[in-house]
């Protein structure tokens, strides 16, 4: 699409009352063809959430993908013998649903001696028996699953334990992947699950390719839990390695999100979250993510409890005994953004000028061309309670400006642009009293967002 942005002065005006046209459609997973978003459905091996429990809220959110880790501790109790009921029930349900699960091989198992730790940071398996019974439980899972299942990531934040070395995780790796590719050649493999540590990862990653075995990696997993959503320095960073080592590989956010509480287990715990600023964060991590055209997973569906203490990174705040209590509005931030963004929309590299600093302006484009699609917020400092916005001019230049609409993604209103917020001189639309707050907000042609009936 060869249109361009011109951001011009802010305005001075006050904000106009704009006619509210109806709220943006959202769309189950089963009516999305394809898209790059996924969403987490962790720590089901260890039962700090169970599936059943939020099921019913998966296909609706319109993420097409759920990772999960699959749990040799759960799945193989006895030596040997495999029990993948409770991973059969999540794995079918979801694709029933129209979402394809992911699996991650982790954690250890205590069945063995030196089997390794079962949780997070948790060391990799190192007797000889313990890595025969990895290996052996690794083919099983596979074998079971590859009619249903293609993509595979090897173990969950290996960086995060002094004890795991990266030449340990490279053996580790290489057995599994090829107990994998064994069982299933066609195989999607990720590699590392990574804390975000790079330095970790570029070790790893150089010993392969001097083994000769990067065609073990499809694409490299990394985690990231910065306090300004739109910092993607260190993503980018590893892509920036990942691809000059070799341009076939792909890298993927394999994990990031926001608490809603700051009493959470686990990262950007501490600091005074709300369910206002999980969903203004969320929603512009995944939106900076898709903007760079990498695979995004969203942490994560449900809340978890880690033995008493509660993940509130869930888009569903939980009740004590697990089942949902009602949606938080970052699950309802995260279902526009899926529906709207699907396979088709991506960040377009039209120039882009702004006279504001601290501002994203992001242009997007269909696949097939298509009416014309922005997003905006401030991305200077990390989202805050404020419902402050700021009026903006902006100077669109588009093939055709028919009907020109503004989109609240905390709200999912669509408002129309009044005819006297806008004008057009050849293919430059000019739109005045645009408002700007610290969380997404769409401006665009009405026929590219789709409206709920």
């Amino acid at each position: 699409m060869a249109s361009w942005i011109v951001l011009a002065a802010l305005a001075t005006m006050a904000p106009p009352d704009w006619p509210l046209l109806g709220r943006l459609a959202t769309r189950p997973a089963s009516a999305v063809a394809a898209s790059t978003w996924s969403v987490g459905g962790e720590t089901l091996d260890r039962d700090f959430a169970h599936y059943a429990k939020y099921r019913a809220w998966l296909g609706p959110l319109g993420a097409k993908a759920l990772r999960v880790q699959a749990g040799w501790a759960k799945c193989e109790k006895q030596r040997g013998v495999y029990d993948f009921a409770w991973l059969d029930e999540v794995v079918d349900d979801a694709r029933a649903q129209g979402v394809q699960p992911w699996l991650e091989t982790s954690y250890g198992n205590p069945i063995y001696p030196g089997g390794g730790g079962t949780g997070l940071g948790g060391a990799f398996p190192s007797s000889p028996e313990a890595v025969a019974g990895w290996e052996a439980w690794v083919r099983a899972l596979v074998h079971h699953f590859r009619d249903r299942v293609d993509e595979w990531e090897i173990w969950n934040e290996p960086d995060l334990s002094k004890s795991n070395t990266a030449a340990g995780y490279v053996e580790l790796y290489q057995r599994t992947a090829a107990a994998i590719r064994a069982e299933q050649p066609q195989a999607r493999l990720y590699a590392l699950g990574l804390a975000g540590n790079v330095a970790f990862a570029k070790e790893v990653l150089t010993v392969l390719r001097e083994r000769g075995k990067l065609g073990l990696v499809d694409a490299v997993t990394m985690h990231t839990y910065p306090d300004n959503p739109d910092n993607l320095a260190s993503i980018l960073a590893l892509r920036s390695f990942v691809h000059e080592l070799d341009p076939r590989l792909g890298v993927r956010q394999g994990e990031t999100g926001a608490p809603s509480t700051a009493a959470t287990f686990g990262a950007l715990s501490g600091r005074p979250w709300t369910e206002l600023t999980q969903a203004k964060w969320d929603l512009r991590r995944m939106l900076a993510h898709h903007a760079q055209g990498i695979p995004f997973n969203l942490f994560t569906l449900m809340e978890l409890n880690y033995t008493g203490r509660w993940n509130t990174k869930g888009l569903l705040k939980a009740n004590e005994d697990g089942t949902v209590a009602y949606a938080k509005p970052a699950y309802r931030a995260a279902q526009r953004v899926f529906g709207v963004f699907d396979g088709q929309l991506l960040g377009s590299d039209a120039k882009v000028t702004a006279s504001v600093d601290g501002l994203a302006l992001q242009p997007w484009c269909r696949r097939d061309g298509g009416p014309w699609l922005l997003t905006v917020w401030s991305k200077a400092a990390p989202p805050t309670e404020s419902d402050a916005t700021t009026p903006v001019d902006l100077t669109v230049y588009v093939r055709e400006a028919l009907e020109p609409v503004y989109c609240d993604l905390l709200s999912g209103e669509v408002r129309a642009v009044p005819r006297a917020n806008w004008s057009v001189d050849g293919q430059a639309l000019r739109l005045t009293g645009i408002l700007v707050g610290d969380w997404p907000v769409i401006v665009a042609e009405r026929a590219a967002l789709p409206l709920a009936p």
